[in-house]
């Protein structure tokens, strides 16, 4: 792989006291699918406020390490710690309550529903309707207000991803790069401590790769938000994360920022086949 591009680094208020403890840490997580090892011991941790990179080639156990934190597999050994609290095993919808949420390679969006109900659905512990609730006035006017409540944080998060003017099109009808942007946007309307990014760059065009960065950074800036980042442009990690992790085989091969990561031979024979 080539060296990345010359652009300048974002800026990061991580230090190494926010190593130190961590937001997530995974010891020793383990999954076997039968006879097969998918993810072998894995082990490192992601500082709050941070943009971490999770790379390694093809079959290095990525997505399935993902999988296990966020509960679409429950692993088969190990431990995963978020905000100082054991989460191992626990399901997505829980962990997401939490405050811990992910998005997926290929976005998942409701299709027939528009953009902005794809929104509005998302944050949980919403009143709803009953029918006691539609009888009596006071309590309907509890489901209206916050309904309305919702749906003003519905708008703000269209705008703030710039797809505000798509509010009403069926989400069936997004580009893909929109509809990542639209996973976006529903993610974050669970108002999240922490995002694990799986390709969320993954066919979109550079435009709209550009504004997803911004966003991020934004998130990061304004909000503190945390984000785990697997992502296949190694431009896009190295120039954006300031501590990249590398899986090997199932396990962690290396750790460190972009300099150090790009020097190391392991790296460079496991995930580059030795040529620089």
């Amino acid at each position: 792989m080539s060296e990345p591009d010359a652009a300048p680094r974002q800026e990061t208020a991580v230090t190494s006291d926010a190593i130190e403890s961590p937001l997530l840490e995974v010891t020793g997580l383990r999954k076997e699918f039968g006879g097969v090892v998918a993810v072998d011991g894995a082990t490192f941790s992601v500082a709050e406020g941070s943009l971490t990179g999770l790379i390694g080639p093809n079959g290095a156990g990525k997505s399935t390490t993902f999988n296990c934190i966020t509960g679409i597999h429950e692993p088969t050994g190990g431990r995963v710690t978020f905000d100082g609290q054991n989460i191992t095993g626990l399901p997505p919808y829980t962990l997401a309550n939490q405050g811990l949420v992910r998005t997926f390679q290929i976005a998942r969006e409701l299709s027939e529903m528009t953009v902005l109900e794809n929104v509005m659905l998302a944050p949980g512990g919403q009143v709803g309707e009953s029918v006691i609730r539609s009888v009596t006035p006071g309590l309907r006017g509890d489901v209206v207000k916050a309904e309305t409540a919702v749906r003003d944080r519905a708008w703000e998060t269209l705008e703030f991803f710039e797809i505000d003017h798509l509010a009403h099109e069926n989400a069936g009808n997004l580009s893909g790069g929109q509809r990542k942007l639209l996973e976006m946007a529903r993610v974050l309307m669970t108002e999240p401590e922490m995002i694990l990014l799986d390709e969320p760059l993954a066919g979109v065009n550079p435009t709209l790769e550009e504004k997803l960065l911004e966003r991020i950074h934004e998130l990061r800036r304004e909000q503190g938000l945390t984000f785990l980042l697997v992502e296949h442009d190694m431009d896009v990690i190295m120039n954006n994360c300031e501590h990249i992790i590398v899986m090997h085989q199932g396990s962690v091969l290396a750790e460190g920022d972009a300099e150090t990561i790009t020097s190391d031979e392991r790296v460079l024979e496991a995930y580059l086949g030795g040529d620089v």
